[in-house]
Order: structure tokens, then C-alpha cells, then sequence
């Protein structure tokens, strides 16, 4: 159970990436860009939700006793990454 609590919050640590990713694209977008602010956060969103579907349907997949750690872990550290990196953002300014 250890292991699916690691996985899932290593799955959870790489599905927040795109959403970090899709931040830094805005600041580099011009005014006149076709991709645009909301653009780039979309495709951030819809890939984050890519890798975690993706990781979560592999578990199923090959191990489905420890689905449910493995979920719930990636969930949980999805949601504290972007809850640290917003806390970060508003003290640091």
C-alpha cells in the first residue's frame, strides 16, 4: 500500500507540471497571440487531466488492489501542489 501512496503521488507531482507549464506560457503570450491566456491554461488543464486519467486507468489496469491509495494520493497531492504554489504566490508578492 506504501508503494501505491509513492506512485500515485509521484502521478500527482507530474499532473501538476502542465499546470505549471500552462502558467508560463500565459506570461510569455503577446496580445496578439492566436493561443491567447485562456489557451494555454486550457491546454495545461487538459493535459494534467490526461496524466492523471491515464495514471489511474494504468493502475486499474495492472493492479487493482491498490487503486484506491494510489487515486486518492494522486489526488491529494495534486490539490496540495496547487494549493502550495497559490500560498506561495500571494506571500511572495
Amino acid at each position: 500500500m506504501v508503494l501505491a501512496i509513492v506512485l500515485g503521488a509521484l502521478s500527482g507531482v507530474l499532473g501538476v507540471l502542465p499546470l505549471f507549464l500552462g502558467l508560463r506560457m500565459t506570461r510569455r503570450v503577446t496580445d496578439t497571440s492566436n493561443l491567447g491566456h485562456a489557451g494555454a491554461l486550457m491546454l495545461g488543464v487538459l493535459l494534467s487531466f490526461v496524466i492523471l486519467f491515464l495514471g489511474a486507468i494504468a493502475c486499474v489496469v495492472l493492479a487493482r488492489d491498490i487503486a484506491v491509495p494510489f487515486v486518492l494520493a494522486e489526488a491529494a497531492v495534486l490539490v496540495a501542489c496547487a494549493i502550495g504554489y497559490g500560498v506561495y504566490t500571494f506571500v511572495r508578492k
